[in-house]
């Protein structure tokens, strides 16, 4: 009996070092990640959008591993032993999570995109609706350059496959296999593929040097890559690269392949002519018996549609910073880009600069610069005006309009950064299908 006893008390003595302390954070974590999700699906960040952790609920054993390799660090949490999506606005799409996982129970892939109009319908080669017509890259509806540069990469492998099977067909001389247009990470990607396919190809680019939506970045903005293969040999070995060091690294592919690139060419009508697609620029006419689409989502800025807009400080990008020390700055917008470009006007000396969002938080940054706003708002360095909107912008202040009142805001520059329209209408001019599924919409007409 007395060894029973001393076996019973050291059962226990277990019980109470090892279990208890486990249950109590198990709880801890699980009354907490329950209140996110309820605020969460209040705030509607629950739902797929794009890129987005899809969990089988009965595979997923509630390790919490998926919640600690996500970079983002709010998109998962666990309640009920089970992990659960958050805050999926968040995800863009690094699949940390889906490595981490020990049971193989969670997938990053797309969300619902019945509903997106501005998203077009892909095959799993990025081919649209249109055959010969590829969409690679943000305007596809997945983020991440390294989801960029492998979708460019695979839509030429789709081309390079059907051109291996069939025979030539007849064309005009002057038509490539691929005609690109944009010149960011996705289209040197896919003219990248194709030489090494032996495949002609052509990238035309509205701007005058390559680099896509990176080209438009605050000057030493960090961007996010991930290790990731090129077609050719070429390699990305970084996880994050300053702005100007991908640039170059970007230039050093175009010139080591000897891509033929056109700068300042801004496509502004796209048709289909006897199986060949003929975009139309002010410089000329090209031609290709496939097209990739790799355009990006910038298009043409967002405006607030206010009194005042027209006026010289209202700009819809900032390039750099240190320009604007000693200024009264507001930034409009809630996304990676605003916040981006308040902190970096915060950090200036003499500067003081708000940031005005609509929404009661900031549900779609990503956590870095969640950590990098918070001690800037802390320190009086940044003011934050949420649930707010411009509602005038005057020679030398700002009306911001919030719930509760009307401030007038003394003000030298104001930089809307509320996103853009994407440009759709290349796509629409051909009929491609835009909305997922059997809700897909054709917003044109083939030619």
């Amino acid at each position: 009996m007395p060894e029973e006893t001393v076996v019973w008390g050291i059962a226990a003595s277990v019980v109470v070092v090892v279990f208890v302390p486990y249950l109590v954070l198990f709880l801890r974590r699980n009354r907490r990640d329950h209140a996110r999700k309820t605020e969460a699906a209040r705030l509607g960040t629950d739902r797929p959008a794009a890129q987005f952790p899809f969990i089988d609920p009965v595979g997923c054993i509630g390790c919490g591993a998926c919640v600690d390799a996500c970079p983002e660090g709010d998109v998962l949490g666990v309640v009920g032993g089970t992990a659960v999506v958050i805050n999926g606005l968040k995800c863009v799409g690094h699949a940390a999570c889906e490595t981490a996982c020990p049971v193989g129970a969670i997938q990053v892939g797309l969300g619902d995109l019945k509903q997106r109009v501005d998203i077009p319908v892909l095959d799993p080669w990025h081919e649209t609706s249109i055959p010969g017509i590829f969409v690679v890259g943000e305007l596809g509806g997945l983020a991440l350059i390294k989801n960029a540069i492998g979708q460019g990469h695979r839509a030429v492998e789709r081309i390079a496959q059907r051109k291996g099977r069939a025979a030539p067909a007849a064309a005009p001389k002057d038509a490539v296999d691929v005609l690109i247009v944009g010149a960011g990470p996705a289209g040197l990607s896919a003219a990248l593929a194709a030489v090494e396919k032996g495949l002609s190809c052509v990238i035309l680019e509205q701007e005058q040097d390559l680099g896509g939506t990176v080209l438009h970045y605050p000057r030493r903005k960090l961007v996010l890559v991930q290790e990731v293969e090129l077609p050719l040999g070429g390699r990305l070995k970084g996880a994050e690269y300053q702005k100007e060091d991908l640039l170059v690294l970007m230039q050093g592919f175009l010139h080591k392949a000897r891509l033929q690139i056109r700068f300042g060419e801004k496509v502004e009508d796209l048709r289909r002519e006897d199986g060949i697609f003929v975009a139309h620029s002010k410089n000329g006419i090209h031609r290709g018996r496939n097209l990739v689409l790799a355009l990006g989502r910038r298009g043409s800025p967002r405006k607030l549609g206010v009194s005042g807009e027209e006026l010289p400080k209202v700009m819809y990008k900032l390039l750099d910073a240190e320009s604007y020390q000693k200024q009264r700055v507001l930034v409009v917008g809630g996304g990676d880009s605003a916040v981006e470009a308040a902190i970096g006007l915060a950090r200036q000396q003499g500067s003081q600069v708000a940031l005005s969002y609509r929404r009661e938080k900031l549900v779609r940054i990503k956590k870095v610069n969640e950590d990098r706003l918070g001690p800037l708002a802390a320190r009086n360095r940044l003011q934050l005006l949420l649930s707010s909107e411009v509602s005038e912008i005057r020679k030398e202040s700002v009306l911001v309009r919030t719930s509760s009142s009307q401030l007038e805001i003394p003000n030298d520059y104001v930089f809307v950064l509320a996103g853009g329209e994407a440009p759709l209408g290349l796509l629409k001019k051909v009929g491609v299908r835009f909305g997922g599924g059997g809700n897909s919409e054709a917003l044109g007409n083939v030619n």
